[in-house]
């Protein structure tokens, strides 16, 4: 009777495993787990407005028309640009493995990694800076800034690339230069309190803010205060760190405490501000948690929990505001923006009439697709190349689907992923799980 048992529960158990056939699919309390942890700093707002979760399919004869396609030659900003908008990439999506490199770092690395045209600079948690040439297929210099007394500290670093320069801030308050083909520090300054944002560069000007949700302007050229903008303060720290987005001459902050500021980069004049959080949620101990603003002609981009926005960029008033919480930085391309939810639903929204153009629930299209069951998925990023939007996976798998939301194909990355991919001459980079630099085409 034993016997006849443990055949059973081993009966059960492969039945409810993984799909072997494809490997997409992971465990589902693995999966309830990541998801636990990638949103346990969200601080959930009191809302009477139920969670969006419907699907839409696309109309028959829907046709969108997205950016067109470019060849990109650089990644100069952790976020691409300084709007921190993508683009619709050229990428030949062969999953061709053209070049893979010796390992970078035996530390574990820091998820962004920069291109300048002939070299990938990426950096690790011990604040090595570590320049690879792709053309001599090896590393051509190796920095590190700090001193033995940090050594034990973990550095949280963050980079931007003008003119061969790069600008470094990190958790420590210091914030350098460093110019890395003549491997010469140009200078260094220590603002005791850690730097908490991505960098922006306006003409003669370095923008960052701290972690006390402190506005810097700094001299670009000695690292000197110009100004600060003091804004409110949380007492609690979360994952979510302060946005900078720019605009030709729109500086859009969003901090932690979740205010939005818009500021002439030129005079440095607020020209207005708004609290996201509702007022009964005021209190600065509450988490607030946003993916990173994204500007697009003369709107604004706000992916927070639990609210998606759209705002006019010239007065902060607000277009479109809908309970969706995007697990991933929203993608504008055209008049198009795309999101994916925490409940797997990959969204389009026109962002001229404000309406949902599509809402498809990507576990059961990625299941019908390989005719399987539907079980979880966990994604980690999404892009737009060749017209096509490319979802990544956590196990490695590479979800490509029409601008239409269908999908054309599944297939396995042949290495998995430790950074954010990036699109360089219609090739993909990114460092793989043992830091070494994979050129996929």
């Amino acid at each position: 009777m034993k016997k006849i048992i443990l055949l059973i529960f081993i009966f059960l158990y492969s039945h409810c495993s993984f799909d072997n056939k494809t490997g997409i699919w992971e465990n589902s309390n693995t999966v309830d787990i990541k998801k636990t942890n990638r949103f346990k700093d969200f601080e959930t707002l009191y809302t009477k407005e139920k969670t969006f979760n419907e699907i839409l399919l696309p109309k028959n004869n829907l046709n969108l028309i997205l950016d067109p396609i470019k060849t990109n030659k650089t990644w100069l900003e952790e976020l691409y640009q300084e709007t921190n908008n993508i683009e619709n990439f050229g990428f030949k999506n062969q999953n061709e493995i053209l070049f893979k490199s010796k390992k970078l770092s035996g530390s574990r690395i820091n998820n962004k990694i920069l291109f300048d045209g002939e070299n990938v600079i990426i950096s690790n948690i011990k604040g090595d800076i570590i320049v690879y040439s792709i053309t001599e297929k090896k590393t051509i210099f190796k920095y590190n800034f700090y001193k033995k007394k940090f050594k034990k500290i973990q550095k949280n670093l963050n980079t931007l690339i003008e003119k061969n320069i790069l600008y470094v801030s990190d958790n420590l308050g210091y914030i350098y230069a460093l110019d890395y083909l003549n491997s010469k520090l140009l200078w260094a300054q220590n603002y005791k309190i850690p730097f908490r944002s991505n960098i922006k560069i306006y003409r003669e000007k370095i923008i960052t803010a701290n972690q006390d949700n402190t506005l810097y302007i700094l001299n670009k050229f000695n690292g000197s205060q110009s100004r600060f903008i003091p804004t409110e303060e949380t007492t609690v720290k979360n994952d979510f760190i302060n946005s900078l987005a720019l605009k030709d001459d729109l500086l859009i902050f969003l901090n932690t405490f979740g205010s939005i500021y818009s500021i002439n980069s030129k005079n440095l004049r607020i020209n207005w501000f708004s609290n996201l959080k509702q007022s009964i949620d005021s209190n600065p101990t509450n988490l607030f948690y946003a993916n990173q603003v994204v500007a697009s002609k003369d709107k604004i981009i706000l992916s927070t929990d639990p609210y998606l926005y759209i705002l006019n960029s010239i007065n902060g008033s607000v277009g479109f505001k809908k309970s969706i919480t995007s697990i991933v930085k929203p993608i504008v391309s055209g008049d198009n923006l795309f999101i994916i939810t925490k409940d797997n639903l990959l969204v389009c929204i026109n962002l001229n009439t404000k309406k949902i153009i599509y809402s498809i629930d990507l576990k059961r299209e990625i299941a019908n697709f390989l005719e399987t069951k539907v079980k979880s998925i966990n994604i980690l990023t999404l892009s737009l190349a060749n017209n096509k939007l490319l979802i990544f996976l956590d196990n490695s798998r590479l979800i490509t689907l029409n601008k239409n939301s269908k999908i054309e194909k599944v297939d396995k990355i042949k290495d998995k992923l430790n950074s954010q991919p990036i699109f360089i001459e219609n090739s993909l980079l990114f460092l793989s799980k043992n830091n070494r630099l994979i050129i996929l085409n």
